[in-house]
């Protein structure tokens, strides 16, 4: 994995509420994870978005073992990203940490009945959309998670945008559109993080989504750091 400027990376989440990360897969390993959509055997569950009312496309789990790329960069994104969801912990006045090794937080997760594999690669077409949402699957959460868009925009397809919204008490809803190439990808928090106010800090209410694929075939893989109930 290449060096990632963390700085960067934790001012703009602790500033814009998400942070790029550029070119993070090759064209190569792109390609090649997007292509593992059709092996059922990869893939432990299939989800299709209109029958549950969370927009339209679908999308599969990985079941474990997870492949290489997927598994190496969850585990070694993690430790780095512990340290500002610690911080994150701190400033809202949370007592729970989290441990610095990623099989140590899968640990608790699995001892508490969370024992299914999270992450996943979704898959849309002209017309799908994904609804704004959250990533919550139990009772052990990990506050940050990543995408990476394994398509090419304006080649592969278009449209499909990275959205991102907060919910700032007694404000209205700020949105936050992502632009992405093949191989980006962006970190942004799972359900909110917290914001420097007047008063001291509070938290800010997060959801996620991808606007109308206005034509051609997008993936994209997902990495989140907890494992479901």
């Amino acid at each position: 994995m290449k060096a990632l400027d963390w700085q960067r990376i934790e001012d703009e989440l602790n500033q814009y509420g998400c942070a790029v990360v550029p070119g993070l897969l090759s064209g190569e390993d792109c390609a090649a994870l997007a292509a593992l959509y059709d092996d059922a055997s990869r893939f432990r569950s299939r989800v299709v978005m209109q029958r549950h009312g969370f927009g339209q496309g679908e999308y599969q789990y990985f079941a474990y073992p997870l492949p290489d790329a997927v598994a190496a960069l969850r585990m070694g994104l993690y430790p780095r990203l512990a340290a500002i969801a610690n911080r994150w912990q701190a400033s809202l006045g949370l007592e729970a940490r989290f441990p610095l090794a990623h099989a140590d937080f899968l640990a608790r997760c699995h001892a508490a009945g969370q024992a299914r594999p999270t992450p996943l690669l979704l898959r849309y077409r002209e017309g799908d959309y994904n609804c704004l949402h959250q990533d919550l699957y139990g009772e052990h959460v990990f506050p940050l998670q990543l995408a990476v868009l394994l398509s090419r925009p304006h080649e592969d397809f278009t449209g499909g945008e990275f959205v991102l919204t907060e919910q700032r008490p007694r404000m209205q809803s700020r949105a936050e559109v992502v632009p992405l190439a093949q191989g980006d990808a962006v970190l942004f928090p799972v359900a909110q993080r917290p914001v420097s106010g007047t008063r001291g800090n509070y938290r800010v209410i997060m959801r996620h989504g991808v606007s109308r694929l206005r034509s051609g075939s997008r993936h994209t893989l997902g990495i989140i750091f907890h494992d479901a109930g």
